[in-house]
């Protein structure tokens, strides 16, 4: 068996009308300190959005998901946090914002493979 270490993890929600307090899973987060990962998977299911709000923004919506992808990724990609290690990183995307696209709270859990982990919540939570 595999050495399995805790990981973080926390949803990334469209949220089109905040007063309406309606949301629509659209990725996930994945921290894992011992495997210095961070990672980001998003899928956004436009046809749910839409019947939530016919006029949100899809394009910055998904302009939005593309750069929570680029952070984690790091690199060039990141920007500002280029500098930054997996765990800021993280921690950066999971402060609560007032935007559209919003982090849930951060759970926990234990993975081997934190990318496959990230991929498996995908499909969970998300898809």
């Amino acid at each position: 068996m595999s050495e399995r270490h805790v990981f973080e993890y926390a949803l990334l929600r469209v949220v089109p009308r905040v007063e309406r307090g309606e949301c629509v899973n659209a990725g996930v987060l994945v921290y894992c300190r011992a495997k210095a990962y961070v990672g980001a998977r998003t899928h956004l299911d436009e046809a749910r959005l839409l019947a939530l709000d016919a006029a949100v923004d899809l394009a910055g919506v998904r302009a939005a998901l593309r750069a929570v992808e680029g952070v984690c990724a790091g690199g060039a990609a990141a920007g500002q946090a280029s500098g930054d290690d997996a765990g800021r990183r993280f921690r950066w995307l999971i402060a609560p914002r007032s935007t559209i696209v919003q982090p849930g709270p951060v759970h926990t859990g234990l993975t081997a493979d934190p990318a496959a982990e990230t991929e498996r919540l995908l499909d969970l939570l998300v898809r």
